[in-house]
């Protein structure tokens, strides 16, 4: 029993010299650890960074090997590949291309913004977080001053260092827990952006694909292997998607 209790001491040290603002701070910092956590695993079970298979099937279905596609569709975890599925039904069974393309740009944006959910609140806490420890100082540094204000002449150096250390303790606390979260919160946007640029890129190729079709051989590669060209070719061209 004794040793749970030494380990517990030093955040009960804590919370007795920063007051209230560190309790608020110690919550913020393990609701900002749990939604990090959940990222992780969310993440690591889609298998976001695994984009290669997605691209072998809409390979597969470039050669006209739609069916293959489809059943390799079935067996990835990579959300990708469930949304380059849709794409790829709608043009088998050919129904109109601006339909599809609506529907593809719904679904994508329906993945986005649940691979964005919950990241708010480590917006929220890396934003927070210094201006909660800077309040604590504040807070901290007129209780000093009182005491000084209190005690007229008789100033105890000790005890004026003591307050001033207190008050500083939350500023720290606070920098503590936005450091690590916006470094975290910047990670995991970036693999959502990552992960959002390869999407945008597999399910436009798969609606450019007929583009191609009249174009000399080097110039179909070019339009099917430069992202740059894919949003030249669906704006400039709009008429031609139209099937």
């Amino acid at each position: 029993m004794s040793e749970p209790l030494a380990v517990l001491q030093p955040v009960e040290q804590l919370i007795s010299a920063g007051g209230p603002v560190i309790v608020v701070l110690l919550g913020m910092s393990v609701l900002a650890l749990t939604v990090t956590m959940a990222k992780l695993w969310q993440f690591a079970s889609l298998e976001l960074n695994q984009l290669q298979a997605v691209r072998h099937m809409l390979a597969l279905h470039l050669e006209g090997d739609s069916t293959q596609a489809l059943a390799r569709a079935r067996r990835c975890r990579n959300p990708a590949a469930a949304v380059l599925a849709q794409a790829i039904r709608g043009q088998c069974h050919h129904l109109p291309t601006a339909m599809v393309r609506e529907e593809v740009e719904r679904a994508s944006h329906a993945l986005v913004v649940s691979l964005r959910a919950n990241l708010r609140l480590l917006e929220v806490t890396a934003s927070l977080a210094p201006l909660l420890g800077l309040l604590g100082t504040v807070l901290g540094m007129i209780e000093a001053f009182q005491q000084i204000a209190q005690a007229e002449n008789a100033i105890n150096p000790s005890t004026l260092s003591g307050g001033i250390w207190e008050a500083l303790l939350t500023t720290a606390a606070g920098l503590s827990v936005a450091i690590p979260v916006v470094a975290v919160l910047n990670w995991l946007e970036g693999r959502v952006e990552h992960f959002t640029h390869g999407l945008t890129d597999l399910t436009t190729r798969v609606f450019t694909t007929d583009l191609s079709q009249d174009l000399p051989k080097d110039q179909q590669y070019s339009l099917r292997q430069t992202p740059a060209n894919h949003a030249t070719v669906a704006v400039d061209q709009p008429s031609k998607v139209v099937s």
